[in-house]
């Protein structure tokens, strides 16, 4: 086998560790960020808002790009592109360079369905399983890097721009990686969908910007009512383009047919379980306790490692396991089975969030639940459409789970910054963590029942453990997933 083929796993895996570090690294670090640039809570939040706003319209482009030109010549692109992106991070003092930045580093995303592109190519059938479950690990393994070295590097109060620094080294890595990878022509014809792509962003902001200000704005302002009746009329707009494109950004057929809209009903919860989870657990732990009569006044040392890397590095063993539940259970059964837990997780941190391991135990449990859903939405998209419709369908899910990611970040940064605490440092009520707690059980069973009771019981059988990991990965990563008898 040449040496670049062999090369084709390690810098797979290398570059999916990348898009879930850089996913992270930013978490713990938000309040660190508003402090140092003198902006709001809301203001600040938008460091991760932006990113996974471009995250969830650039996606899909970047995969079809690969299709068009090859994924070789766009990773490198977009690898260049998020280096560009971490400089500007690594060397600004300004906000509104500093989203343009996390608007660059979003690119990342796209590594990971153009990574599993690349061993659909390079290596042969016998070897691909087992590869591709090894590369969808890294995404649990780079989010646990992300934390840890976060920590690591902000344990005596150090400048967060030391974390952008460390992402231009990290990306600098890869680039060199992925040049080494073989050339492979594109196989696809057709365009981008451009005009998709403007009105889907456009639509998406217009609706997360007057969630995120609405509290400085005015629930009831002109601001807040302009933007939201703005954000229907250019999301209608952008549906109606959709159905006049050949190759749309997202088929219409994905947003009217009921088993694949209560898949990304689904998709849309899981996303904002996992950020409202991972921002209002790093908020509660780092308040300090003798100013507001809750918390644990954490360090980001402590917050990343001792809180919230628990529940990441548990992917190892959950994303495997979700496998194996959806093998045995059913893609239906699963994802009922993660509402569940999700449920159970918020509604314990609701209950109880005044000792370091319920904290702990109750984000392990969500994120837990997570992984498992995570592992029964492609599966569970696959067994409810066509062949050729595999792709584009994952593509939309991975496109409403960074809405839903979106949306967490959104809701957690409304409640935290809703009826401060009165003193020299405006700190949430604990009634407000609550409140997010409370609300994120509730739409944990708001899912499970919508997928018990609306979503049809598959068509085809169940596939055996193998397939199950292979079209967990294939399907998240918006490829095409092959027919076998089983599937049939």
């Amino acid at each position: 086998m040449p040496l670049r083929t062999r090369l084709a796993l390690p810098v797979a895996c290398y570059a999916v560790l990348l898009v879930s570090a850089l996913q992270t690294l930013v978490v713990p670090v938000v309040a660190d960020i508003q402090h140092d640039l003198g902006v709001s809570t809301s203001a600040a939040s938008w460091v991760v808002t932006a990113n996974l706003l471009a995250a969830a319209v650039l996606t899909p482009m970047l995969g079809r790009l690969g299709d068009l030109h090859g994924r070789r010549p766009v990773m490198l692109g977009v690898l260049t592109v998020v280096l560009l992106g971490s400089v500007l991070a690594a060397t600004t003092e300004s906000l509104p360079l500093l989203l343009a930045a996390r608007v660059a580093q979003a690119a990342s995303f796209g590594l990971f369905p153009l990574a599993i592109g690349v061993l659909r190519e390079e290596l042969p059938p016998a070897r691909l399983t087992g590869a591709m479950a090894l590369v969808s690990g890294m995404l649990s393994v780079g989010a646990g890097f992300g934390l840890a070295v976060t920590g690591l590097l902000m344990r005596n109060g150090g400048d967060y721009h030391q974390l952008f620094w460390l992402a231009t080294a990290l990306v600098a890595v890869g680039l060199a990686g992925v040049w080494l990878l073989p050339r492979r022509a594109g196989a696809a014809t057709g365009g981008l969908d451009w005009a998709g792509a403007i009105l889907l962003g456009g639509g998406l902001v217009l609706l997360l910007l007057p969630l995120e200000e609405g509290n400085g704005w005015g629930w009831g302002s002109a601001k807040v009512i302009g933007s939201l009746i703005a954000a229907v009329v250019v999301l209608t707009v952008f549906v109606l383009v959709e159905r006049r494109i050949t190759h749309p950004l997202v088929s219409t057929r994905m947003l009217t047919h009921r088993p694949i809209v209560v898949a990304n009903l689904a998709g849309l919860f899981l996303g904002f379980a996992m950020f409202a989870v991972f921002l209002a657990v790093s908020a509660l732990v780092q308040t300090p306790h003798e100013v507001a009569g809750y918390g644990f006044g954490a360090s980001v040392l402590a917050a990343s490692l001792v809180y919230l890397l628990p529940g990441t590095a548990s992917g190892v063993i959950t994303a495997p396991l979700g496998g194996r539940l959806v093998s045995r259970f059913g893609a239906k059964a699963t994802l009922v089975i993660a509402a569940v837990l999700a449920g159970l997780g918020f509604a314990m941190l609701a209950v109880l969030h005044n000792a370091t391991w319920q904290v702990i135990l109750g984000a392990l449990v969500v994120n837990s639940a997570v992984t498992f859903g995570y592992a029964a939405l492609p599966t569970l998209l696959i067994a409810n459409v066509t062949p050729a419709e595999t792709g584009i369908a994952n593509s939309v899910n991975s496109i409403a789970r960074s809405i839903g990611m979106s949306l967490g970040t959104a809701f957690v940064v409304t409640m935290m910054t809703r009826n401060p605490i009165p003193g020299p440092i405006p700190l949430p009520a604990e009634s407000q963590f609550t409140t997010v707690f409370v609300i994120g059980a509730s739409l944990a069973a708001l899912a499970a029942a919508t997928v018990a009771f609306l979503l049809p019981h598959p068509r085809r059988p169940n596939p055996t453990v193998s397939e199950a990991e292979t079209d967990d990965v294939l399907g998240a990563a918006g490829l095409d997933v092959p027919i076998t008898p089983t599937r049939a």
